[in-house]
């Protein structure tokens, strides 16, 4: 009992200092590939959930833990929100995400998973129980993850973003993947659109749910499930590959991470096999 006492008082310790050291909104948790941010729940415990989110093109760390509404919404519900920033496009170029196939920089999967190793040495976040989330260009990098690293997390959840074309041709494995999307979006919309003059093209949403189906070797194109949270009207496959899992959700608004999808996301994890 002593024992388990002192752990006890060393993980609080530990915690705080850490807490004093980078867990605000000023101040960034550095390691040697980069940068993030994040903020605990308030009741925050050893072993606690974590959702990592991704930013958009031109955003950072910092910028995603302004946005109130879902990191309060994570933080009710028991989970710290860790918000790493990309790097500059170009030289001195908006922060992004090298997600596309091909593009030179930043090894992003090594940098996440050496983020999500800081944050449980850290701060006691469980690093088997985080889910990889993200909005417009931190969605197309979800994406990509979770297509080339399916079991890299505990689930991802990309909002306002998918994939780029030409579409993969196939993903690594069953994934379990919640996506979101407004069906009014103009800067990513269902159906994508060209960027760049035509150099890069945003590609389709329900294109890209295909790709999911045919990754968790689900029985039928058609969902098995629908049903309808607040504003989000959602669908769902489940005669899919054991452990996997795959939903969609529309909501009637455009571009943004809309009200209610903290929430959303998380009954959808803890309601999955083995949560």
């Amino acid at each position: 009992m002593i024992r388990s006492l002192c752990l006890a008082l060393t993980l609080a310790f530990v915690s705080q200092g850490a807490q004093a050291g980078c867990a605000e909104l000023e101040a960034a948790c550095e390691i040697d590939t980069g940068l993030y941010h994040i903020e605990l729940p308030d009741r925050s415990e050893q072993g606690m959930p974590a959702v990592i989110f991704l930013h958009g093109y031109g955003g950072s760390g910092q910028g995603v833990l302004k946005m109130r509404g879902m990191v309060e919404g994570f933080k009710a519900r028991g989970y710290a929100v860790i918000a790493p920033t990309g790097e500059p496009r170009g030289e001195d170029g908006p922060l992004s995400w090298v997600f596309y196939p091909g593009w030179e920089g930043r090894d992003e999967s090594a940098f996440l998973d050496a983020v999500r190793a800081d944050a449980a040495d850290r701060f006691g976040v469980d690093a088997e129980r985080m889910i990889l989330a993200g909005f417009s260009g931190g969605a197309f990098m979800v994406s990509y993850l979770a297509c080339a690293t399916p079991d890299a997390f505990a689930a991802y959840a990309p909002v306002s973003g998918g994939f780029w074309r030409p579409h993969p041709e196939s993903c690594a494995g069953p994934v379990r993947l919640f996506q979101t999307h407004g069906w009014t979006d103009p800067v990513v919309p269902l159906e994508g659109r060209q960027l760049g003059g035509g150099r890069f093209i945003q590609g389709d949403i329900f294109t890209g749910l295909e790709i999911w189906r045919a990754a968790n070797e689900c029985a039928d194109n058609k969902p098995d499930g629908f049903s309808q949270t607040g504003q989000f009207m959602r669908r769902k496959w489940t005669r899919c590959a054991d452990g996997s899992a795959l939903e969609f959700a529309l909501f009637p608004g455009g571009h943004q991470v809309p009200q209610g999808w903290a929430d959303m996301v998380v009954d959808w994890a803890e309601g999955l096999p083995g949560s």
